[in-house]
């Protein structure tokens, strides 16, 4: 499955397009990593455990994601976006979407 922000892909013809296809993940905060990174914030720096929370979430997005275009049959993923939204107060959603396709060597 090729993944890609742009439109194109160098070397590639677009053949058929198979629709917007997305992932997502709902994620709350977990109040032991919240005390730790209420004292990051008095002191500055990353908060590491919420990086490392939310690259995790992206990555579950993007394997949902990808499963929807295989579903529909298509070899790669164009446009891709991803988007955060806050739920409630400990949790928010990570998005990704884009366009499933499929694609031949030129």
């Amino acid at each position: 499955m090729i993944l890609t922000t742009t439109a194109t892909i160098a070397g590639y013809r677009l053949v058929e397009t198979k629709g917007m296809v997305r992932g997502s993940t709902i994620r709350a905060k977990h109040v032991g990593k919240d005390i730790i990174a209420g004292l990051r914030t008095l002191v500055g720096g990353e908060i590491k455990e919420y990086t490392k929370m939310m690259a995790e979430s992206r990555e579950e997005a993007t394997q949902r994601m990808i499963s929807a275009a295989e579903e529909l049959g298509a070899n790669a993923v164009i446009e891709i976006r991803f988007s955060t939204a806050m739920i409630m107060s400990n949790s928010s959603e990570i998005l990704a979407y884009g366009t499933a396709v499929v694609i031949e060597k030129e």
